[in-house]
């Protein structure tokens, strides 16, 4: 057998949680690689460089890594301005990429395909715990090569996993071969993307803040170039609490959002279709007609689908998961992120402990560790990898150790989705996804946790 503490700790995905685990292994002494599947770092951070963020820099910098690139002369950006994505992977994650104590041991253009225990398939149980992981790892050429390491904490993320326009979780017939017409992203409308939908009739589909991000652009676009036409199509009837918090979102920028598109809405320079749970799609040499359960016909020329993400799970079909059936996140984990009860108000911190799976030494990490739930901030991974690197370096005290403090001023939408994070202290301790037991009274003005809006609505995101 060989052993596996004679190989280093493999990272996967080289954004901002990824990074921020490669450090705190560095800070804790242990031999790591960090893989990343783009040519770049922050390589999905750069493909929405264009968006801004809805956190300040406050909560967008990992404590350790901040202490790393502070050594080498590095000065911290204005704490309480917000930065793009461009931003934060040029002021911030292409920086600390290149620190000599970590640019050696990073792989970029190498994507994990499928991850296993060596010589052992997932029925085997014989010395599996001892067993290094094999991952294999394809090249940009094609080519194939294997590593092998005693540990492995996966933050690929879910970017690359967008949710389908289909109404049932799956594809809609038609939604293949309508793909030239239909982008999975947020569009830069005054940069590269300009050409595709200047002059266009254009549908956005979701809604989230990315939905909302869309519109925005996509409306600014129209004031200068009037053909252009947009239409916002939503599965529920009732777009009311979609909007959000607005002027009382803790988050001043995600607040402003959803008052922007209410009033884009208002006057007409948005459609809204609202109940239009997508069936199928017809292509033609016009464009794309999006149909309805309710047999409505919706013909424009352009797609933007902002319906979320999902994870990847299909690399990971050798390891013994424990996988919340629905969420897709791990089981504990789940209970706190839920969105059909929970509160984003009352998600406690998590580490080693919430994260670890029947596989030992393997973690999912980051937005990919949330499965389907859109509710995941960066201080939350920060948190989820310091406690991870301890666990795998032997400082078991450390792993549970919870030494992140969430805003204390709140990441909600308001308007009664989500529980005042003010009462974080007061709801800690009770039951697990915001099911509050009926004995226990809650706080005055303090909404049932069981109201959160829910995914769809994209309020916690």
């Amino acid at each position: 057998m060989v052993a596996a503490k004679n190989f280093p700790i493999v990272v996967i995905g080289a954004g901002p949680v990824g990074l921020a685990a490669s450090v705190h292994l560095h800070e804790k002494g242990a031999d790591f690689l960090l893989l990343e599947a783009g040519q770049t770092v922050a390589a999905s951070v750069l493909s929405w460089g264009h968006v801004n963020l809805f956190s300040p820099w406050r909560y967008c910098i990992d404590e350790a890594a901040g202490r790393l690139l502070e050594k080498a002369g590095w000065i911290a950006p204005d704490p309480e301005s917000w930065p793009s994505g461009r931003e934060l992977a040029d002021r911030y994650l292409l920086p600390l990429a290149e620190m000599p104590e970590l640019a050696p041991f990073i792989r970029t253009g190498s994507k994990v395909v499928s991850i296993a225990r060596f010589g052992l398939d997932k029925m085997k149980n014989a010395s599996r715990n001892e067993a290094p992981f094999i991952l294999t790892i394809e090249q940009p050429d094609g080519r194939e090569e294997v590593l092998l390491a005693r540990a492995v904490v996966d933050a690929s993320g879910t970017y690359t996993m967008p949710n389908p326009l289909g109404s049932s979780g799956i594809p809609a017939p038609g939604e293949k071969r309508a793909a030239d017409h239909i982008l999975y992203r947020i569009p830069d409308v005054h940069g590269s993307d300009r050409s595709r939908y200047v002059g266009k009739q254009v549908a956005v589909v979701g809604s989230g803040h990315s939905a909302f991000n869309a519109l925005i652009e996509l409306a600014e676009l129209s004031r200068a170039a009037p053909d252009t036409k947009i239409v916002w199509v939503v599965r529920r009837n009732d777009v009311s609490a979609v909007y959000g918090g607005e002027a009382g979102d803790a988050l001043p920028a995600r607040g402003a959002l959803g008052g922007r598109v209410r009033e884009l809405v208002n006057s007409g320079a948005v459609q809204l279709e609202t109940g239009f749970r997508i069936a199928s799609l017809e292509t033609d040499c016009c464009g794309v007609s999006l149909l309805a359960e309710d047999g409505r016909r919706l013909t424009v020329e352009e797609v933007v689908a902002t319906t979320g993400f999902r994870p990847d799970l299909a690399m990971l079909s050798e390891l013994r998961l424990n996988l919340h059936p629905a969420v897709e996140s791990p089981t504990i984990l789940a209970d706190m992120i839920d969105p059909n009860f929970h509160s984003c108000g009352t998600v406690d911190p998590h580490g080693a402990v919430e994260l670890a799976h029947p596989e030992k030494d393997f973690y999912v990490v980051g937005m990919k560790s949330y499965g389907r739930a859109p509710t995941f901030l960066m201080l939350t991974g920060y948190e989820q990898v310091r406690s991870i690197a301890c666990e795998l370096t032997g400082d078991h005290e450390g792993a549970r150790k919870v030494e992140l403090v969430l805003p204390e001023t709140g990441v909600c939408s308001g308007d009664g989705c989500c529980v005042p994070p003010l009462t974080r202290k007061t709801l800690k301790g009770l039951p697990l996804a915001g099911r509050i037991a009926p004995s226990v009274a809650l706080p005055q003005g303090v909404p049932e946790p069981a109201l959160c809006c829910g995914a769809e609505s994209g309020c916690c995101s």
